[in-house]
């Protein structure tokens, strides 16, 4: 390996902790809070209790596996006032932070970057979070003030659950560690619900159980003495300028060659998730020139047309990696899977990408502890497919409405395909698309029921009107472009409260880090200044920049190949080897004790997806796996509270 700079005490783990000013608990409780979150951390499990907060912290070590454990403790060599932190992260720049603390009259005891985020919030209070480099959940308590604060990464990479009872306040890496307490109902969140039967995943800062929330990416929250104030200590800003292809490309490459060797220092085996795709081998492109012989990490459908096995198969020969990968089939055990995955998921894992990111992780785990995946690059360079039809969306507006409509029920007579995402369930997705409202044909394309079918789901009581997710946006995402500004809302929901939460809750069943190079603040901040042109061409191009920037270093096939979404063929398996588990889970009787959905709408559905009039494969992952965890943890709906 190259000489890499020193980085010590980088932690996975996961947080916990709750204040007790209105509501005292029994004494040692924050030791069984945090064994819920025993798979983030299995190494170590440390706690704080006072008379007024309890902290615990769940550590899987990465580097300098002797120090660091927490919760950590520090006092300021002037004021005098002591901190002490429960921290889930990496910190990449903590050195240089260091280094300015020490001048400042800073001593540590320990080369960890949990010790620098402590003695720096101490000399900086709440302006240590944007000199940070890195991802991170964290909870700092000042004794003396009695203030808790509590803070989240940029990108929102590593979560953290809230919950409010009066005065009081919970906290965890995951809801688990909340719903441990007795004293927290588990009645489902009607809103939440909305957001996820239409999105397929709940946005920030809704959840889909009642009075739980999360704090928001780029968030600070404040309690003292019982009263709580929040800000957002970072926002994602896009002001896009002019500049030459080849000046971007330039400082492109410095940014990714400095995130990614970054990202690569670790004391315990690392390896790259690879999937043939440009996203994860421009990381492993990099890798390689830092680290000999790489592991990588892929899934393979044998036999099937979305199989990606000759692509990563090519780029890791190329690279010389040491290749691992796992055949995902019908033939796996499929149903004990998807049982621990409504465990491990917190909330309902509807994306079904879900189920390979668990093998995937599970394969991963056997031979390293930490990954370095290519996630983020879409949502920053514009790599969907949605973003392409964003661009069609005013061509097909030009027809009439009616005309649509009767090419709609024209597209209807084409037979329904099993391939994952066919041309004709594009097709047929495109144009009920395109009789929305531009933003709402945005989410659709990725989503899952239109409003007039989830509407029909719901019992007559039961429906929620949700609130329109471009709205949150600051205005000026509405004067940067058309592309930027559904590049800002995925950004802002989409990648955080899927594509992150997925990764992260499947890799930390496994007790495996996984690390996203892409999401370095100063790549997003990068991507965020760039002409929309260079990230899809006027021509359709996806990831105009990337391509260009890798053309020449990664195969060309790579570069010129179809994009493939990393999930299972849904509508094909719920015509076989789930239909069983659908048809149990989704059975009349089950939906009708929920007292929140129509039963004969739900077999609609499924009746329509098996007869092939439509695909609704996805749909289906959904419904199923919410009903799967809300029998895992018991949660109250309509009818059961």
């Amino acid at each position: 390996m190259k000489d890499l700079p020193l980085l010590s005490c980088l932690f996975v783990c996961g947080i916990a902790g709750f204040t007790t000013l209105d509501h005292p608990v029994e004494p040692g409780r924050i030791h069984k809070v945090i064994e819920t979150l025993h798979h983030r951390g299995p190494d170590h499990r440390g706690v704080f209790e006072s008379p007024l907060v309890a902290l615990a912290n769940a550590r899987l070590k990465i580097i300098d596996l002797a120090q660091g454990n927490q919760p950590m403790h520090a006092t300021h060599p002037r004021t005098g006032e002591t901190v002490t932190i429960v921290y889930n992260g990496e910190v990449y720049n903590h050195l240089e932070l260091r280094r300015e603390l020490e001048t400042l009259g800073h001593t540590f005891e320990t080369h960890s970057d949990t010790e620098v985020i402590l003695h720096g919030f101490l000399e900086w209070d709440a302006g240590v979070f944007p000199r940070l480099r890195g991802m991170f959940a964290v909870a700092l308590w000042n004794h003396q003030r009695k203030r808790l604060v509590l803070a989240r990464d940029r990108m929102g990479i590593k979560p953290l659950y809230l919950f409010h009872r009066g005065r009081d306040l919970y906290f965890g890496s995951e809801l688990k560690a909340i719903l441990y307490h007795p004293e927290v109902s588990r009645r489902l969140d009607l809103n939440g619900l909305s957001y996820f039967l239409s999105l397929n995943y709940v946005p920030a800062p809704y959840t889909l159980i009642e009075g739980i929330e999360k704090l928001l990416p780029g968030e600070l929250l404040e309690w003292r003495n019982g009263d709580i104030s929040r800000l957002q200590w970072w926002q994602l800003r896009f002001d896009p300028r002019p500049r030459t292809l080849e000046d971007a490309k330039e400082e492109l490459d410095s940014l990714l060659r400095a995130s990614i060797r970054e990202h690569l220092i670790s004391d315990v085996p690392l390896g790259v998730w690879a999937s043939g795709g440009i996203d994860s081998s421009t990381v492993l492109h990099y890798a390689a020139q830092e680290v000999p012989r790489l592991k990588t990490f892929s899934i393979s459908f044998r036999g099937h047309g979305h199989d990606e096995s000759q692509y990563f198969r090519q780029v890791a020969a190329h690279y010389g990696a040491d290749h691992n990968e796992f055949d995902l089939n019908p033939e796996e055990n499929l149903l004990d899977t998807i049982a621990e995955i409504s465990h491990y998921s917190d909330e309902p894992s509807a994306d079904a990408g879900a189920l390979p990111v668990w093998y995937l992780s599970q394969m991963t785990r056997r031979h390293v502890t930490v990954a370095l995946s290519g996630e983020g690059a879409d949502e920053l360079f514009g790599g969907y497919l949605t973003y392409r039809a964003d661009q069609l969306y005013p061509l097909a507006r030009r027809f009439p409405v009616p005309l649509r409509k009767l090419g709609l029920q024209l597209l209807k007579l084409w037979p329904v395909s099993d391939d994952k995402i066919s041309l004709e369930y594009k097709a047929k997705r495109f144009l009920s698309g395109s009789l929305l409202p531009a933003p709402a044909a945005h989410l659709y394309w990725n989503g899952a029921f239109d409003e007039q079918t989830k509407r029909t789901l719901y019992a007559a009581s039961c429906y929620p009107a949700p609130a329109d997710l471009m709205r949150t946006l600051p205005t000026e995402a509405y004067s940067c472009g058309d592309v930027n500004r559904f590049l800002w809302l995925d950004q802002r929901y989409y990648l955080a409260d899927d594509i992150l939460y997925k990764c992260d809750r499947m890799s930390m069943a496994h007790s495996l880090e996984v690390r996203p190079p892409f999401l370095d603040n100063r790549l997003v901040e990068f991507a965020a200044s760039l002409p929309e042109s260079l990230k899809i061409t006027p021509g359709g191009t996806l990831k105009h920049i990337l391509r260009e920037l890798m053309r020449g270093k990664l195969p060309e096939v790579v570069l010129t190949r179809r994009k493939e979404g990393f999930d299972i063929p849904a509508h094909r398996w719920f015509r076989g080897p789930l239909r069983p588990l659908m048809e149990e889970t989704l059975s009349p009787a089950a939906v009708r004790a929920t007292g929140l959905f129509n039963p004969e709408a739900v077999e609609r559905v499924k009746r329509a997806h098996l007869a092939r009039r439509a695909n609704f494969g996805y749909q289906l992952w959904g419904l199923t796996t919410l009903f799967l965890w809300m029998k895992r943890w018991k949660v109250e709906t309509a009818a059961s509270a």
